[in-house]
């Protein structure tokens, strides 16, 4: 039987390359997306008949829980293995401590960590009936630096980082890997969120002097899932371009 991943975040940036990725090795997709399009539905259509991958779209929005427990389980109702999430959805956001509202930090957690934490409890419960798994989290280097203007968003990564790290530690004697990936700037939507001077700061720090492809953050998570990787647990795979 084929291996299956779970992927959040699935309709752009480097959820929907990390579907072509998995779906062009073997894997078959449950690609997750906040709200049903047309365009997604034909996007994923047209992957499937390319690669051969059986892609099936489920919804829900991450700022819902009840609605995030609703679209796990309708995965999990398949009654087929999780062999690997990947958690790639999150918003970005930014402002300074004094002008980030209780609201907008709420926001931020409930998407970038609450959600996640959510989708990961259910699923490894999954895994550990399984005795397998491998879940990837998308975390950031912003999680690493204290950037002045980056109070949720920053803290919300460096939370992941933290957690991804205690779950490998608790997973780990039942044969599930937890690890995580931490790109720098990449060429996405959301990569587009810093204003073009911000952009170019961060750009003149960075040793290879270019954004990174969501395909290459893609391909490291498909890394992270394979063989190769099978003595890999706990670890944050840094991809910023050299920021040093």
């Amino acid at each position: 039987m084929k291996k299956t991943v779970m992927i959040t975040g699935a309709n752009r940036g480097i959820g929907r390359a990390s579907v072509r990725a998995f779906a062009e090795n073997g894997y078959d997709i449950w690609a997750c997306a906040r709200t049903p399009s047309e365009v997604f539905e034909t996007d994923m259509a047209g992957e499937s008949i390319r690669t051969g991958a059986a892609i099936t779209p489920v919804y829900f929005d991450l700022l819902d829980e009840t609605a995030v427990q609703g679209g796990v389980k309708q995965i999990l109702s398949e009654k087929r293995n999780v062999d690997v999430l990947l958690n790639c959805a999150g918003i970005p956001s930014g402002g300074l401590l004094t002008m980030t509202s209780l609201e907008n930090l709420r926001e931020v957690y409930q998407v970038n960590v609450f959600a996640q934490v959510q989708i990961m409890q259910l699923v490894a419960r999954r895994m550990m009936r399984q005795k397998s798994g491998c879940i990837i989290n998308l975390c950031s280097v912003g999680g690493m630096e204290a950037n002045p203007g980056y109070l949720a968003y920053g803290s919300s990564k460096a939370a992941m980082i933290w957690i991804t790290r205690c779950a490998a530690r608790e997973l780990g004697q039942y044969n599930i890997r937890v690890n995580g990936i931490a790109p720098g700037l990449v060429d996405t939507d959301m990569g587009g969120f810093k204003s073009e001077a911000e952009r170019e700061k961060v750009l003149e720090r960075t040793s290879l002097r270019r954004m990174g492809k969501p395909e290459e953050i893609a391909a490291a998570a498909l890394y992270l899932a394979s063989e190769d990787a099978a003595f890999m647990t706990g670890q944050m795979m840094i991809l910023d371009g050299g920021r040093v």
